[in-house]
């Protein structure tokens, strides 16, 4: 990173409690800031990881209806399982919060109150769709129709999932309402906007000329379409019984819009965090020298880079983002992840059927991450890819020099001796790899530094192919000595960098390597060689990974067909 942040606070968005995550969740959002936190504190910076469960929004209602209970028992049961997938994946939240709780109604009350107070928002009676039969005002999730831009006869109200397009109720062709399948009418109804209209030089001033270069295309591209169409007034508010009380007195059946009082989240988690750990919250929201990073997908993008920040704007306070590195998304099997029609791959479905492989996961969807594209996760692939990367190429690196340290040396480091020309290449490329993944890293290019992360291992089974300690070993002990140094040299440095990427995998190679009280971090294997001094101990080898069978992965597909 050009010039050093003090600290830095990580957002990941805060998922819909209406239902479990999925892997295209987890490609687009949560390993990608995973992989960015773990590294931040691997070179020692000051970083939170802040999330937590989105518990508002029509979404969460409609599903209760669906499953004849409560919004309360929704959100609970969808809270603790989304919540115990994260940390047996292995998703490094320094503090998962849930929006239900006090101190996110109060923060998100006390933004409301804020910018209503300056003047800052507007007081507007409109005409809102209204369900006659079920005499209710219909939120944009309870109305479906034809989208004016893509045709599709199945748009919400607030967004089209086909062409992602952003939209309000009215501009639906044949709007239904889901609650009564009747025709909605127009009834007037008073809201409060924020003017974004009012922040339409700010953001072209901050992004379209300040991020265009830094920022991911996919990101400037969207931001540009919305403000070259013109910002306009958005309502904050909605006619609904469930969600944050509007905090003005007489005001009743009004609560705070879920995309208002959503990204605030972040806020209230972090206080929730600070509460917790005895420290100030203020300086990872308010001080300058913080970097805040949003981790989203692609339909978030206008929330988190022209809503969202129009609001931190409006209260004078508060940072902006450096950077939104929003990602496009994950297909299925060549169809698009339908919660709906559930194809799709649980994350607690995984977990249970693929115990103790969770970087199995991680590594597929980093590798075929949707970065730049669409992309698609095939059972098939994720087979392939553990095979014949993971097994053949990373595992089979660590055993083999495992097994050969133990054979010729009792699993004791061999003094190092002379070193040839092939050697000292090796040395030199492996010293460098923590700064090539570091820069992967913290350019937000998550597969290139993982497919680096995969060159490194390539690089110690080329030398070991190559040297064959194997056939020189009675001829030229000392030799082999140096070989097997610098392999073990090498199987240090990819605990290392494996970190950020695969957890579980690097707590095994530390374990083998006997390294636990070491504790080699990403900074000292770039200024120093060796890692591991001769005579250190390592221990017996152990398999990384295992193959998948054929039989594993016709479960998953035949699961996915029914």
């Amino acid at each position: 990173m050009s010039s050093s942040p003090k600290r830095y606070t990580i957002t990941a968005a805060l998922p819909y409690t209406n239902g479990p995550i999925h892997i295209g969740h987890l490609a687009g959002v949560y390993i990608p800031a995973d992989i960015y936190s773990r590294y931040l504190r691997e070179i020692e910076r000051d970083v939170i990881f802040i999330c937590g469960s989105d518990e508002h929004g029509v979404a969460i209602p409609i599903k209760a209806k669906k499953e004849g209970t409560s919004p309360k028992k929704i959100i609970d049961k969808y809270h603790k399982i989304i919540k115990d997938s994260f940390e047996n994946f292995g998703i490094s939240f320094d503090n998962y919060s849930r929006t239900s709780k006090k101190i996110h109604h109060e923060t998100a009350s006390e933004f409301f109150t804020l910018l209503n107070e300056q003047n800052k928002l507007i007081e507007k009676t409109s005409n809102q769709l209204y369900d006659i039969k079920e005499n209710q005002f219909l939120a944009d999730r309870y109305i479906i129709g034809e989208c004016p831009i893509c045709q599709n006869l199945e748009s919400y109200g607030d967004q089209c999932e086909e062409c992602g397009t952003s939209l309000s109720p009215t501009e639906l062709i044949n709007p239904k309402s889901t609650l009564s399948g009747s025709n909605p009418v127009l009834k007037k109804t008073k809201h409060w906007f924020l003017p974004l209209n009012d922040y339409e030089n700010f953001i072209k001033e901050w992004i379209l000329k300040s991020h265009k270069k830094d920022w991911k295309a996919n990101v400037y591209g969207q931001v540009k379409s919305w403000v070259d169409n013109g910002l306009k007034p958005r309502a904050i508010t909605r006619d609904l019984n469930w969600g944050i009380p509007v905090p003005i007195e007489k005001v009743k059946g009004k609560v705070l819009y879920v995309w208002f009082d959503a990204p605030i989240g972040y806020i209230s988690s972090t206080k929730e965090w600070a509460k917790n750990n005895n420290k100030d919250w203020r300086p990872y929201w308010q001080d300058k020298e913080t970097s805040l990073i949003h981790f989203i997908g692609k339909d978030n993008i206008v929330f988190h880079c022209i809503i969202f920040p129009s609001i931190l704007k409006a209260s004078k306070k508060y940072i902006l983002p450096s950077n939104v590195p929003a990602n496009e998304f994950l297909n299925l099997e060549g169809s698009k992840i339908s919660t709906s029609k559930n194809w799709a791959v649980w994350l607690h479905e995984y977990l249970k059927d693929f115990k103790n492989k969770q970087d199995i996961l991680r590594y597929v969807l980093t590798a075929n991450a949707p970065e730049t594209k669409d992309n698609d996760f095939t059972w098939k692939d994720f087979q392939a890819r553990n095979n014949n990367e993971l097994v053949a190429i990373l595992g089979n690196f660590i055993n083999r020099v495992t097994v050969l340290t133990h054979k010729y040396y009792n699993g004791k480091v061999p003094k190092i001796g002379l070193l040839s020309i092939i050697d000292n290449s090796t040395i030199k490329s492996l010293r460098e790899y923590p700064l090539i993944i570091g820069e992967k890293i913290e350019n937000f290019k998550f597969r290139d530094g993982i497919q680096e992360v995969m060159n490194l291992a390539r690089l110690g089974n080329k030398y070991l192919a190559d040297e064959e300690p194997w056939k020189i070993i009675k001829t030229n002990p000392d030799r082999v000595k140096t070989i097997i140094n610098i392999a073990i040299q090498i199987s240090c440095c990819l605990n290392v960098v494996c970190k950020p990427f695969l957890p579980f995998t690097s707590k095994k190679i530390e374990k083998i390597l006997n390294t636990e009280n070491k504790s080699l971090k990403w900074n000292q294997i770039k200024k120093t060689f060796p890692f591991i001094e001769e005579n250190h101990k390592i221990n017996s080898s152990e398999l990384l990974f295992e193959k998948i069978e054929d039989s594993e992965i016709e479960i998953q597909l035949k699961k996915l067909k029914k």
